[in-house]
């Protein structure tokens, strides 16, 4: 899918592939998940093979991806599926360029094919930059609690 950023410069966004795992890799440690080359390549293979879920870059022709963002979708028993936003990460010097934008588009439209009814999504508190994009593209806070345990 071709797609134009703010700079008039092609953006490809397409669905994400093992040869991509180094430079997912740098993305991560950019958001602050340190992942290694080999882990992120173990982590792909089944992601890649799943239908419920899909990752997707965008990279401009012949260059580094500028970002991925992950979406799966969530069958419930309380509600109709749902998907949510696994993470989305844009390259520091990426940011505010469309891209971001545009991945979170394709993974709505994904969504959307897989019939979902909405799209979720966490982000840390501290990301307040993150927020207002969010806001920007329609989302709306929901409060609630998020809470971990480590197995």
């Amino acid at each position: 899918m071709q797609m134009q950023l703010n700079d008039s410069t092609p953006v490809t966004i397409r669905l994400a592939n093992q040869h991509d795992a180094e430079q997912i890799a740098l993305l991560c440690r950019q958001l602050g998940y340190p992942a290694s080359e080999r882990q992120i390549q173990q982590r792909l293979a089944p992601l890649l093979s799943e239908n419920d879920q899909a990752l997707y870059v965008a990279q401009r022709p012949g260059g580094p991806l500028l970002g991925w963002v992950h979406v799966y979708r969530c069958p419930l028993v309380h509600t109709d599926p749902e998907a949510q936003i696994g993470g989305l990460v844009v390259d520091e010097a990426s940011r505010r360029s469309g891209a971001g934008q545009r991945l979170m588009r394709a993974a709505e439209h994904w969504a959307r094919e897989h019939n979902c009814w909405a799209m979720y999504l966490r982000s840390n508190i501290i990301r307040k930059d993150a927020h207002r994009f969010y806001e920007r593209i329609g989302y709306e806070i929901v409060t609630s609690s998020v809470f971990r345990k480590r197995l």
